[in-house]
């Protein structure tokens, strides 16, 4: 039986309104409100060499996402050999970088997989949030569309085993970012417009959690911050004061890396390590009425993502795993309607664009399959580049980030 379409759809209905009123923008990471839905269109069934519009080398290497705002497009980068961490502007028309913002960096031993770079920006019609880490310090800064530096935050050591890697978000006038690592830990809130303090949210610390939050609502309409780490499960927030609501602790006894989701009424986390042991959860969130407090749903142990964040597309719920195993299952029961093996190894998220889902494995093979309740395969094209991001759909084109290089492909039929 599939899952209630209408519940779904109200669940839709919900993030929509919790995004930015220029929807079309691809303005964090995985897209609006972190769900990795393109509000957009295109075909890219047939991707092949002709659907290059454009690409543009960047300077040193990375592994965030691109964002946008109009003609802009943002991405962030590090230079190892001149100790530079950068964040650009590249104009979406031509591929040209229209600036570049450069801060000083020190670069320190991190995972293998990870880069200097990871951390996706957010941006609005404003202003464009960058954030980057080392152990002595992780910053958070707002930059102008013009490059010119608003302010600057130094939120304090960041002590991890592997290095940066969350990406911050907005709400309303506040810059949100978690920062759950081996030392102090915390959410912090601060106004978008001078970077001051509005609320900081304390957390306990274990593995550092690489997981950026959503929001949602509650049922009663009120927004909620959506987080999972494995110190503190799965729970949520009030994005306006960081007041934690609710949690379901003990949900992870691994690192949780792929960001949480809310599909059918239910919000999924999931949490693993690199030699396995990876697992979903599904958590109920408390109701007011019949349920006080949450609730496990259920768990999916079988080829679960650690790194790659869920997508949900239609009345189905996808997992594309690490190992590049891609499972569709029905929200609502867990039950796995279908699970398909793709070539590859997966860091990057896979999007959804109308019946399609597109990811990108490590080696740099785009991946474009089906996001319906039957698997199948459209194509795929070779970028014989490093790729550890995830791509964004703007202006109906497809943008997707290697690790030295930003590609725009154009949709089929242009």
């Amino acid at each position: 039986m599939k899952p209630p379409v209408y519940r779904l759809a109200i669940v839709a209905m919900l993030g929509a309104l919790l995004m930015p009123l220029n929807a079309q923008e691809w303005s964090r990471f995985r897209g609006p409100n972190g769900e990795g839905k393109a509000l957009g269109h295109g075909n890219f069934k047939q991707i092949s060499s002709k659907s290059i519009a454009w690409k543009t080398s960047l300077p040193g290497k990375g592994h965030s996402s691109p964002v946008n705002w109009g003609k802009q497009i943002f991405v962030t980068s590090t230079d190892e050999e001149t100790n530079t961490f950068t964040a650009l502007s590249i104009d979406s028309e031509s591929g040209k970088i229209r600036w570049s913002k450069e801060f000083p960096y020190k670069t320190f031993r991190k995972h293998q997989f990870n880069s200097f770079a990871s951390s996706t920006a957010a941006t609005d019609e404003e202003r464009v949030y960058v954030s980057w880490g080392t152990p002595a310090n992780l910053y958070l800064a707002a930059l102008s569309h013009s490059g010119a530096l608003q302010w600057k935050r130094d939120l304090g050591p960041f002590k991890s085993q592997h290095g940066p890697g969350t990406s911050p978000i907005l709400f309303e006038d506040l810059v949100i970012i978690t920062n759950e690592q081996l030392g102090d830990s915390f959410i912090i809130g601060v106004d978008q417009k001078t970077g001051e303090t509005r609320w900081k949210s304390p957390r306990r610390s274990a593995k550092t959690a690489y997981s950026t939050p959503c929001l949602s609502k509650d049922s009663e309409g009120n927004p909620v911050l959506l987080v999972n780490s494995q110190a503190h499960g799965i729970g949520a927030l009030n994005p306006k004061t960081g007041t934690p609501l609710w949690e379901y602790t003990g949900a992870f006894d691994k690192r949780s890396c792929s960001s949480p989701i809310a599909v059918g009424g239910l919000v999924f986390g999931s949490c693993g390590s690199g030699g396995g042991g990876n697992f979903v959860v599904a958590v109920k969130p408390p109701n007011g009425t019949t349920r006080k407090s949450a609730e496990l749903a259920y768990e999916i142990r079988r080829s679960a993502p650690y790194v790659p964040c869920f997508i949900a597309n239609g009345d189905w719920l996808f997992l594309w795993s690490d190992g590049g195993i891609l499972s569709c299952v029905e929200p609502q029961t867990g039950k796995v309607q279908w699970s398909e093996r793709t070539r590859g190894r997966f860091f990057g998220s896979p999007i959804a664009v109308d019946d399609q889902l597109i990811a990108v494995g490590d080696a740099g093979k785009i991946h474009v399959v089906s996001g319906t309740g039957k698997f199948e395969i459209f194509d795929s094209f070779e970028l014989n580049e490093t790729c550890h991001s995830t791509p964004a759909l703007i202006d109906n084109h497809l943008y997707v980030r290697t690790v030295s290089q930003l590609w725009k492909f154009k949709p089929d039929g242009h």
